[in-house]
């Protein structure tokens, strides 16, 4: 199956998953809003440029804020993970080369220690964000840190659940020049 249709077929998937199920679930003590859609944006490959990136990650954001009727939020967290996840992914990977070989972030491609890294700080990020813009305040630090983290949990638990269910296998690409 080529990319773009891989791809296609993943950000139907995640709009889909997040709005009609995920966003159904009543939030649990005020706290827990579980997000896994922007793993679209965590698992597009390796060589896509940051400036369609970010276009790609607006747009399904803005999809996703047409259908859950609200203003942009998740464009604006959607865009600041494509920025951010390069510069995470070139930490995380020091070998000269080594994002050649494989096409996307995967724990295949990474190994365990720096694919979880890359969730749990794009994650976290992405929590942050979406929390403080939904308040514009932080009202009271604790409650912020509470919801931040407790949301932060059930939605790595989320994606970790997702990465065992559809394991994706990334083939070794030995002729990268």
């Amino acid at each position: 199956m080529s990319t773009l249709v891989k791809n296609t077929l993943r950000f139907i998937l995640f709009i889909l998953v997040q709005v009609f199920v995920l966003q159904q679930v009543p939030p649990l003590h005020r706290f827990i809003t579980p997000y896994v859609y922007f793993l679209f944006v965590i698992w597009l490959p390796f060589n896509t440029p940051r400036g369609w990136l970010m276009i790609i990650s607006f747009v399904f954001g803005l999809l996703l804020d047409y259908f859950l009727k609200t203003p942009g939020l998740h464009a604006a967290a959607c865009v600041l993970v494509a920025y951010v996840r390069p510069f995470v992914i070139g930490l995380l990977i020091r070998q000269e080369g080594d994002d050649q070989n494989y096409a996307s972030p995967s724990i295949v491609s990474m190994g365990w220690a720096p694919y979880f890294t890359l969730v749990l700080i794009l994650t976290l990020l992405h929590n942050s964000y979406l929390v403080f813009l939904e308040w514009m305040q932080f009202g009271t630090f604790w409650f912020f840190l509470g919801k931040v983290l407790a949301t932060t949990g059930v939605s790595l638990l989320l994606i970790l659940i997702t990465e065992l269910l559809f394991f994706r296998k990334e083939k070794f690409r030995t002729n990268t020049v």
